[in-house]
């Protein structure tokens, strides 16, 4: 398989012929299994996916034998596919992520709006202003996030996202030393797969924790490939739980929702970490997480995604049109394979947040920073897109799992901010300005997001700066 380097040095040196390549829409590719050696994607039925899933067994187990599921539409993750792995250390790090700026670590913000405490940040009252009618849903009785997860699908979709599911195997059972007679703790267990891992690589036991009804099918697919008196699933809210043991060695957990942070997640894993792992040698899987954003032109998209509320079977609803991008996109950018789509990225990628997962309070998830990003073509900003990647340090075979743009698919696609006033600009001009990212008053594991947009051109009349609010839901 190229290495990132090698896709943009073949990219640079041979310049792709006869007509571009459309990008396919709101979904971008959405393959499953990534052949060994190629770069073609191919689906795969969720039949093969029960059967074939990483090894595991998951075949026998049906509806019949466990608790009826109830029946809900909305989910928290959209539809995905497939891709790969990526255990390299830093060297190869460095070619993977093409255009990426290394600052020192992130600048706090000093402008005004982006200052003090977080609940100052964002405003949803000028936000709401902005919209017809909150339709966010209010029933504090009703859990949609773990009533989500109950649901099959969303459990297959993340199995055929090999990217995300390989970085774990890879972490995991490539490092079988790190977990031999190790006490593990799975939160977020789903159907059990990453604790099956666990539990293969040689650790003593493994407590999976799951709130969903899932939990029920984790049970018969743990049995079913022999591993019950190695794996102990618990059902509940991991706050609510209480382990039979005092610690656990690691701490493993696919908590990562849309821009890293959508899903608030990582609550429960920071409190499981200060309450059960080893102060001294107690490790978590993964250990690092980072942000990244650039600037990038979808000019088309964003035309037409306006101009669909003017006219809807001849009914006017262009009143919607100033909504329609205030909900950040949740789209892949196949810059990885997609010269077209490669040079849509316009600018330099800059880190807006570096998590040291071990270490970080709970609070670190709201934060406040500037970004700089220079243009490296002539070409028009439309958008920032964002994606994150996720570290596996402390191990002897270090892995990084990334959702870049400039890697293969992940079912976390990337998250594009579209500005309200696109701007032409050319090589060399810069757009800089602050974000600020905290968890929703409203629903905290929801998503307030601000952006200041402030660029700077060569040979331009001065540009007023932007100041717009998103809501990552």
């Amino acid at each position: 398989m190229e290495s990132f380097q090698e896709v943009i040095d073949r990219r640079e040196k041979k310049p792709q012929t006869g007509p571009k390549p459309k990008r396919s829409g709101r979904g971008g590719n959405r393959g499953g299994n990534r052949e060994a050696g190629t770069t073609s994607y191919r689906p795969k039925t969720a039949t093969s996916t029960k059967a074939e899933a990483s090894d595991v067994d998951m075949s026998d187990v049906t509806a019949e034998q466990q608790v009826p599921v109830k029946q809900e539409q909305r989910v928290t993750r959209r539809q995905g596919g497939a891709g790969q792995a990526h255990p390299e250390g830093k060297e190869e790090e460095k070619k993977r992520t093409p255009h990426v700026r290394k600052n020192k670590s992130h600048i706090p913000s000093e402008e005004p709006g982006f200052t003090g405490e977080p609940s100052e940040w964002f405003d949803d009252i000028t936000f709401k202003k902005q919209l017809i009618q909150d339709l966010t849903y209010n029933d504090e009785k009703h859990d949609y996030y773990f009533g989500s997860y109950s649901h099959f699908y969303i459990h297959e979709e993340m199995l055929k996202d090999k990217i995300r599911t390989d970085a774990y195997r890879h972490a995991i059972e490539g490092n079988k030393d790190d977990f031999k007679d190790k006490i593990v703790l799975d939160i977020g267990a789903g159907t059990g797969i990453l604790s099956i891992f666990a539990a293969r690589a040689g650790a003593k036991h493994v407590y999976a924790v799951e709130n969903a009804e899932i939990a029920f099918f984790a049970r018969e697919i743990i049995k079913q490939n022999g591993l019950e008196s190695k794996i102990t699933v618990l059902k509940g809210k991991m706050e609510d739980l209480v382990l039979p043991v005092p610690e656990v060695d690691i701490i493993i957990s696919e908590w990562m929702g849309y821009f890293l942070l959508y899903e608030s997640m990582l609550d429960s894993v920071l409190w499981a970490r200060d309450k059960y792992l080893n102060k001294k040698t107690g490790k978590m899987l993964p250990d690092r997480a980072q942000i990244y954003i650039a600037g990038m032109e979808d000019e088309q998209y964003k035309h037409n995604k306006q101009r669909f509320w003017k006219n809807q079977y001849d009914v006017d609803m262009s009143i919607m049109t100033n909504v329609a991008l205030k909900e950040p996109c949740i789209d892949f950018l196949n810059a990885y394979e997609d010269q077209t789509q490669y040079e849509s990225i316009v600018t330099n990628s800059v880190k807006i947040v570096d998590l040291d997962l071990v270490h970080m309070q709970k609070g670190d998830v709201n934060f406040a920073t500037q970004y700089k990003l220079e243009a490296h073509s002539n070409q028009k900003i439309s958008a920032i897109i964002g994606w994150f990647d996720c570290h596996f340090e402390n191990l002897k075979r270090k892995v990084v799992l990334s959702t870049s743009p400039f890697a293969p698919y992940t079912h976390w696609k990337n998250t594009i901010f579209y500005l309200d006033k696109s701007q032409i600009v050319q090589a060399g001009d810069s757009l800089s300005g602050s974000v600020a990212v905290k968890q929703s008053k409203e629903n905290y594991r929801e998503l307030d997001v601000k952006f200041s947009f402030h660029f700077k051109t060569k040979n331009g009349p001065q540009i007023p700066a932007q100041t717009q609010l998103y809501k990552v839901r």
